[in-house]
């Protein structure tokens, strides 16, 4: 395989049109070829660190590297350079073959445009150049990212945003909101038995730096310890420090410590050293949880993704 000059490290992992010509190269052979090799050969091809093979889209269902190679793929399954001989296989077509004899010093959209079959995937896709973050011209505000990754994206933003709006509400509340949505959170992640039980437990005062205690399972077999702070300044060793004090009062050795801030590098590395186990939650962290197990927010809109079952095609 034709080797790419030695790639900076600082260079953002290669995007689904910078895969095109090595993965059409990888297939000039002729043989039938696994997508999980050729992604595997272009990840040295274009000398990628383990960091960058293993960094996975936001749903953590795919490498961002592998969803990229595998569009690479689609795009020129779609304009007739390569084929699939069958499930997860990629082969090369005459008119592969055709293109790389015309030695190009790259392969992209603007190329693929040229063959008919591409602009009728396009056109069922009511794209327009102009328009599209997806399959588009240099002028497109996300060129180079992968239908997955423009979507994922956008979700990310949105979920950005909503976890911004979350914390900037909880700290105009009255303390009390706090801790109800301390306790709803605790609960719906699988902590403290039943409602009724994480209520009577969270909110206590003056008990040694302690604010309440809360069940690590339904069955009550740990007990873990709760700090929350609804803060606009950032939590520092010290405070840390004392909640892990006021765990050795209590012959505990699990903690909670919530904020609406954030926690200092000192206090970080504090727990990290520690004998006792102390979780820290940050605002920006809360929010995400409270997002993913569906505390103080409701649903919209769903969209399901879904994939070509290549089985279904099959003649059995």
């Amino acid at each position: 395989m034709n080797k790419e000059p030695n790639r900076d490290k600082n260079m953002p992992i290669p995007d689904y049109q910078a895969c095109m010509l090595p993965l059409l190269r990888y297939a000039a052979d002729g043989a039938d070829h696994q997508l999980k090799e050729a992604v595997a050969a272009l990840a040295t091809e274009f000398q990628l660190t383990d960091e960058e093979k293993n960094e996975y889209l936001a749903s953590g269902q795919q490498t961002v590297f592998q969803n990229r190679v595998g569009w690479a793929r689609t795009y020129m399954k779609k304009a007739g350079l390569l084929a699939s001989p069958r499930r997860g296989y990629l082969v090369i077509t005459e008119r592969g073959h055709s293109v790389l004899g015309e030695k190009p010093a790259s392969i992209d959209v603007d190329c693929l445009e040229r063959f008919p079959e591409f602009m009728e995937f396009k056109a069922l896709r009511h794209e327009k150049k102009e328009e599209s973050p997806i399959i588009g011209r240099a002028s497109a505000p996300d060129t180079g990212k992968t239908p997955h990754e423009a979507l994922e994206a956008a979700y990310e933003r949105l979920r950005s945003e909503l976890a911004a709006e979350i914390l900037s509400t909880i700290k105009a509340s009255e303390p009390a909101v706090f801790e109800e949505i301390v306790v709803d959170l605790l609960v719906k992640m699988g902590y403290g038995g039943s409602r009724k039980d994480a209520g009577q437990a969270i909110g206590r005062r003056g008990d040694e730096g302690i604010d309440g205690i809360i069940k690590e399972d339904r069955l009550g077999l740990d007990i873990i310890y709760i700090q929350a702070k609804r803060w606009d300044s950032t939590v520092g060793r010290p405070e840390i420090q004392k909640f892990a004090g006021a765990l050795d009062g209590q012959r505990a050795r699990k903690g909670i410590f919530i904020t609406t801030s954030d926690f200092s590098r000192d206090a970080e590395d504090y727990v990290s050293r520690i004998d006792k186990k102390i979780i820290l939650i940050d605002g920006k962290t809360m929010t995400r949880l409270m997002i993913d197990f569906g505390v103080g927010v409701t649903s919209v809109s769903a969209y399901e993704v879904k994939k070509l079952d290549s089985d279904y095609f099959e003649i059995a």
